[in-house]
């Protein structure tokens, strides 16, 4: 910002300097021309106050009876006039005279009555508590008085000064309720232990006042998650994904357009099969299935939802037979998809974010290990292993890793 206001600055001292020029220009051009009328009206006049010359001069003069010289009548009031005129020319030479020696301080002139406008301007409380947003217009219409100089300006000032009073009034205007809300909630889902348990009590305090928020209730949905990780009883664990899938349900009937809903809605279903009987956990594996591809069709740059399928594809690809037959005779048809489908879902969230978590390098490095490209698995073992430890998840993936290590 500041180098803008620099460069618009020096553009309107420039343009300043050229105006003042071409003024200058034209005003010895005029004064000239007109020099030249005065001395032809002098040379005339001097031939009208020598009577006796006898010298004649077409149009002009006229000889009387007596021999003296007798103006026309139209001629004597041109004449008087031209006498006005040659004052004003005196007059004005002093004022280009004047003008000739302040040009070279115009500069100066300019730069320091900016400086003087802008910083006044920073200094007012009155620019961050009620800035007004002014924008030059593309034909800038001068007051009477106002000089070319001082039209430009004025409006390159309040051009350059325009970003910046944006930027204070939106570094200054109040969050709404909601948005503080939302943003507290995100702080505390990054954080670990209590702190991040903390979010679900945060959110419910509000849940009567904003139930009908979609961005509001899948961020609840997601707490309910965290909330279940963090539990240590099994039935604990199962109250909060009982609640979560019915938040998240919630949340897709507000609006079923909000991947995050889907997305949520999903991995609370994936939470509460480890507590259902058989034939739920697969209906609850097909609902996950089918709000992960939802979520993907909304959100395809989400490298979590493709984390998320790649786990699916891979416990589905990992079934037994009797699984599938069960599936099968509840539903008609059993789900299917293979290794090759995990990994291209693992390797997807990793273009989408390189690094993107510990457990993926280590479900990359088991569909490696499983397709029979062993040097591809050490690979993915490798930079697993590279990644600290930071979540409860990256604990869980550690352990895997270090068996998955010793198959290799």
């Amino acid at each position: 910002m500041l180098q803008f206001r620099s460069n618009h600055a020096t553009t309107v001292l420039r343009m300043a300097q050229a105006d003042g020029k071409v003024l200058a220009l034209g005003v010895l051009a005029g004064a000239a021309g007109i020099s030249l009328a005065a001395v032809w009206y002098q040379s005339r006049r001097a031939v009208a106050s020598s009577a006796g010359t006898g010298t004649y001069r077409p149009g002009l003069y006229t000889s009387s009876n007596a021999g003296s010289v007798v103006l026309q009548g139209g001629q004597a009031e041109v004449l008087d006039r031209l006498g006005a005129l040659i004052q004003c020319v005196s007059e004005l030479k002093e004022e280009v005279k004047a003008l000739k020696e302040t040009l070279p301080h115009l500069q100066d002139h300019v730069r320091d009555e900016l400086r003087g406008r802008i910083g006044a301007r920073k200094a007012s409380p009155l620019n961050r508590t009620t800035p007004t947003r002014r924008k030059r217009a593309s034909g800038v219409t001068r007051t009477e008085g106002q000089s070319s100089e001082e039209a430009e300006s004025e409006g390159g000032y309040m051009t350059a000064l325009t970003d910046s009073e944006e930027e204070d009034r939106k570094a200054e205007e109040p969050l709404d309720e909601l948005t503080a809300l939302l943003r507290r909630a995100d702080g505390l889902h990054e954080h670990k232990g209590d702190k991040k348990k903390e979010g679900l009590s945060t959110l419910l305090e509000k849940k009567e006042k904003f139930d009908q928020e979609c961005q509001y209730l899948w961020r609840l949905t997601r707490a309910y998650a965290d909330a279940h990780d963090l539990a240590g009883d099994s039935l604990e664990k199962k109250k909060y994904a009982e609640k979560g899938k019915q938040i998240g349900a919630q949340a897709i009937s507000v609006n079923p357009m909000c991947a995050e809903s889907h997305q949520w809605y999903a991995i609370l279903c994936g939470l509460l099969s480890d507590y259902e009987s058989v034939q739920n956990k697969i209906k609850n594996g097909y609902l996950f299935k089918d709000h992960l591809d939802k979520a993907i069709e909304l959100k395809p740059q989400d490298p979590l939802s493709y984390y998320l399928l790649g786990r699916w594809c891979y416990a589905v690809a990992q079934c037994t037979w009797i699984e599938r037959k069960i599936a099968a005779t509840l539903f008609g048809e059993p789900p299917s998809s293979t290794i090759q489908d995990a990994l291209q879902n693992f390797l997807k969230a990793e273009e989408l974010c390189p690094k993107y978590s510990k457990f993926n390098y280590v479900f990359l490095a088991k569909c490696y290990k499983d397709l029979g490209q062993k040097t591809q698995a050490k690979k993915m073992c490798e930079s697993a292993s590279a990644m600290s430890i930071v979540t409860k998840e990256d604990e869980e993936a550690q352990k895997e890793l270090a068996s998955l290590l010793l198959s290799l």
